[in-house]
């Protein structure tokens, strides 16, 4: 028999009543009241449909206000669906709001018991834990201190320890690697992959793609309330940057238009064979065989550049084909047919755009661009746009191991 997955959500909705002014809010709880839905509402989230397994982790990517926040309530129990159903089959631990729940006036070690309790530890069992919940807070004499005084830095501090020492079924956390100082986002990494191998189930909401690829065996983002994409984690962080990377250029077209005429222009452009306006997916270091036909108005050898952008239009690489002495083969009298062959293209997983510029025989003047979109694909924890190849601790001398600042 199948065992159950941990959470499993089904045609799940979220709607907020609004209400704009007294008359609004008296009308919203007359429907309520009466067992009517609300009129005027604010659509948070719509038709997600999720399920998440013990061992597995998945990563919730979008932006500010897409309803991240509220699915992720939802599946702690914290609020209810207004539509859809939700199943919990395990015990569940949410890092929502880290020391939220704590009494200004009580000192922290007061607080830790009174947040413990709220979690469903009895004080015994809260006694026999609290040594290991100080030393990861790691805040010293100030457990002796009201929280009023404590800094955001060490309320944090207090509220992940606390939390930890549940070591529920699925953890649920919210931007935590994000708060705190370096030394303590570190101690936090370490303790989640501790968690992970231990055969822990992870939901981590962040906007750093570097963690959400690095702890997150999947990924779903959500847009504007909806589940946009759904997969591994790679595959969805990729998309999620490229779709912000092409927000920033702004919208372009699939392809572009040559102009046979009077000008130099391209007839058609093509990546490993396939046409321009279709986008290319292709492995990490594929070769990439880039090919098209230029349109020369009076007969002369015209030239070709060709470029690598980012989704964000910041240039990669570019090159014209006088640089190397090639010289595009005629077709007939006005036309003439270009290849180029990038072996092993060293491009980190992400999006970019070939473009192809149709150039005057002397190489002075652009006339017509092509533009195609590839896809690298595969997994990569490398940061930039390009692998480079690279050698640890072969031929390194090592004088240079000293440290040469004095």
């Amino acid at each position: 028999m199948a065992q159950l997955p941990l959470i499993r959500l089904a045609g799940v909705g979220k709607e907020y009543p609004l209400a704009a002014s007294g008359g609004d809010r008296l009308r919203t709880l007359w429907q309520l009241w009466r067992g009517r839905r609300a009129t005027h509402v604010f659509r948070a989230l719509s038709d997600i449909s999720l399920e998440l397994h013990r061992g597995q982790s998945l990563g919730l990517i979008g932006e500010n206000g897409a309803g991240k926040s509220t699915l992720m309530k939802i599946i702690a129990g914290v609020v209810d669906p207004t539509q859809g159903t939700v199943e919990r089959h395990g015990r569940i631990g949410a890092l929502l709001e880290l020391g939220a729940g704590f009494h200004p006036d009580y000192t922290g070690r007061e607080n830790v018991f009174l947040a413990a309790a709220l979690l469903g530890l009895t004080r015994a069992e809260t006694t026999a834990r609290l040594d290991d919940i100080l030393a990861f807070a790691d805040i010293g004499e100030h457990i002796e201190q009201p929280i009023k005084h404590y800094s955001s830095g060490m309320v944090v501090r207090l509220g992940f320890a606390i939390a930890t020492t549940m070591k529920p079924d699925l953890l649920i956390t919210d931007e935590v690697l994000a708060v705190g100082d370096e030394s303590f986002q570190k101690k936090c990494s370490a303790w989640i992959e501790g968690y992970l191998a231990d055969g822990g189930t992870l939901m981590l909401c962040s906007h750093s793609m570097y963690h959400i690829q690095k702890l997150c065996q999947k990924a779903a983002w959500i847009h504007e309330g909806r589940l946009f994409c759904h997969g591994d984690s790679a595959d969805v962080t990729r998309e999620y940057l490229a779709y912000h990377e092409e927000r920033a250029q702004g919208d372009r077209p699939a392809g572009g238009s040559a102009q046979p005429g009077g000008l130099y222009a391209l007839r058609n452009l093509r990546l490993n064979g396939a046409s321009a306006q279709a986008p290319l997916a292709l492995p990490m270091a594929s070769d990439l065989h880039v090919s098209g036909s230029i349109h020369s108005p009076d007969g002369r050898v015209p030239g070709i550049a060709v470029g690598v952008v980012k989704a964000d239009g910041t240039p990669i690489y570019g090159l014209v084909s006088d640089m190397d002495g090639y010289r595009p083969r005629a077709v007939d009298a006005q036309t003439y047919a270009f290849e180029l062959t990038f072996p092993a293209l060293p491009l980190l997983p992400g999006r970019y755009y070939i473009r192809a510029h149709a150039m005057d025989p002397e190489g002075l003047r652009l006339y017509d661009q092509l533009s195609c979109r590839l896809d690298i694909t595969g997994s990569a924890r490398e940061l930039g746009m390009c692998r480079l190849a690279h050698v640890w601790g072969e031929g390194v001398d090592a004088d240079c191991a000293v440290d040469e600042r004095g």
